[in-house]
């Protein structure tokens, strides 16, 4: 009976490194780089805020967004 006590606590032992092994490899591995944002075009903010704010209509809107994306 005591040659499985030790046996168990062996294998619980032996648990236990590994778990700390895989949390430590786990935090140490770099994660990747967050994804970068999209560059923001002032000129297009622009034209997007003065449609927004009904300074221009749809259509001029969407003829200078085709203009700036070209």
């Amino acid at each position: 009976m005591p040659m499985m006590a030790v046996f168990v606590a062996a294998v619980a032992v032996i648990a236990v490194v590994l778990v700390v092994a895989v949390a430590i490899a786990a935090e140490r591995t770099p994660s990747a780089p967050p994804p970068e944002e999209p560059r923001r075009d002032p000129a297009m903010e622009e034209l997007r805020r003065r449609y927004a704010e009904g300074e221009i209509g749809r259509e001029e809107f969407l003829q200078r967004k085709i203009d700036l994306e070209e």
